[in-house]
């Protein structure tokens, strides 16, 4: 794959010690860096000068998952993102102006699958935002190296939720949207999708989107798919909503075929696309660039 360069080959391999790379990587290339341990679980944090901050406008935590099931290359779930930070990181250190940025690369998202969003790596560091009473805005990057489409995860918040939290977090996702028709402005979606370390910013109380990359064809397919089975949005959200095994099988069907890829084989660095790196250059620029007063 020529537009990969040839460390990511090392990062995806499976001996790889994914939280000891990372941090050796960014140092090779001039950026600092932090290992948070929170319950066995370990996280990286990058963090820039003060003069990168301006306390006048709202912090953006960005967020990306390094950790991948065993047995798969987690090429594109979720090693693209991790990538694709990693050198936004090297970028922003060096950047002209105030940006607000700290970056999280966390362990664990995948073990809230089927577990529930409290086993999540990142339910740890929300917590912790939340005891704090720290109250970024989190941008969670999941799944960005296939596809030409940037898409944003539908907010789906449950009927409980309070109405001033409701209120932040549809800003926050209106203002992401913005960010997408900016950077890609004939090609974007929203749509339903599963949640990644969202979740757990969320159950915390803290705002958080999700943003994901697909092909163009399967992005309006799925699209088409989800306007024509009323159900199909919910089972994203909750696969425990589809009870027998059959069920399964024809829900996994209507998945795009990116997503059918997560936790095998295939997913590999043959399955990215160059389209999706240059995207995800141009949406990190503009989220960059955007402030919000606090």
């Amino acid at each position: 794959m020529g537009f990969l360069p040839g460390d990511f080959s090392a990062f995806i391999s499976p001996q790889c010690n994914r939280a000891d790379f990372i941090q050796s990587w960014l140092k090779s290339h001039g950026v600092d860096s932090a290992r948070i341990v929170i319950e066995g679980k370990n996280h990286i944090l990058v963090q820039f000068e003060s003069r990168f901050y301006n306390p006048r406008f709202r912090i953006k935590t960005v967020v990306a998952h390094h950790d991948r099931v065993e047995g798969s290359p987690g090429a594109n779930d979720n090693s693209a993102a991790v990538w694709q930070l990693m050198n936004w990181a090297v970028h922003l250190k060096n950047y002209p102006d105030f940006h607000n940025v700290r970056i999280f690369f966390t362990d664990g998202e995948e073990l809230g699958t089927n577990t529930g969003v409290m086993e999540q790596g990142a339910f740890g560091i929300a917590n912790t935002f939340q005891r704090l009473g720290i109250k970024d805005d989190v941008f969670v990057f999941d799944a960005c190296g296939r596809g030409e489409v940037p898409v944003l995860a539908r907010l789906n918040l449950g009927p409980q939720t309070p109405s001033s939290f409701v209120k932040t977090a549809s800003d926050l996702y209106v203002r992401a949207l913005q960010i997408l028709k900016t950077a890609s402005p004939q090609k974007w979606m929203t749509l339903p999708a599963a949640y990644s370390d969202n979740a757990s910013f969320l159950a915390c109380g803290i705002p958080a989107v999700a943003i994901t990359m697909l092909p163009s064809d399967e992005a309006s397919l799925y699209a088409m798919q989800v306007s024509q089975n009323e159900s199909l949005e919910s089972n994203v959200l909750n696969r425990s909503n589809v009870r027998d095994k059959g069920s399964r099988e024809n829900f996994k069907d209507l998945l795009p075929l990116t997503w059918r890829l997560f936790h095998s084989e295939k997913d590999n660095e043959e399955s990215l696309t160059a389209e999706s790196f240059g995207v995800m250059e141009n949406i990190l620029k503009v989220l960059a660039f955007s402030k919000t007063p606090v």
